[in-house]
């Protein structure tokens, strides 16, 4: 399946990574509306995979003051999972991080996606926790300088 990823600031990507995280978050996860959106998404870079034209997955990246980075919000929508698509994106991410001179990544999977960030590098370094009523653990990857 070829989709196009693109890099976009919140202004340019609201509109279309809202529409796969309210479908994915809100409506599949339950998760709260006013969790789903939060003040960190105007400062993030975003990654938009497009199939046809329509936005079907989408994360994010953050970067944090110490230079190291924070991918988030890692959506895709049900018809288009298991099918790679959630590594496309990551390795996107994983490469624009590299580009901006990221020391490091860190996130929060929810622990039914562990197994798929390991295989990414991301290594569980937190105890299990409770966010937005689904359980995390915070894994991180060292980038290559």
């Amino acid at each position: 399946m070829h989709v196009d990823i693109l890099i976009r600031p919140w202004q340019e990507a609201q509109k279309d990574a809202f529409k796969v995280r309210h479908e994915v978050f809100i409506l599949e996860q339950k998760v709260p509306e006013d969790l789903e959106i939060d003040e960190f998404d105007p400062f993030a870079f975003h990654a938009l995979a497009y199939f046809n034209n329509a936005c079907i997955g989408t994360a994010r990246l953050l970067i944090n003051d110490d230079g190291s980075g924070q991918i988030g919000r890692m959506a895709v929508l049900i018809p288009f999972r298991n099918k790679g698509l959630g590594r496309q994106i990551m390795k996107a991410l994983i490469e624009s991080a590299k580009l901006k001179g990221i020391s490091s990544l860190e996130l929060h999977a929810q622990v039914s996606a562990i197994p798929f960030y390991e295989k990414l590098g991301f290594i569980a370094n937190s105890p299990i926790y409770d966010e937005a009523g689904i359980p995390h653990r915070n894994m991180m990857m060292v980038l290559p300088t």
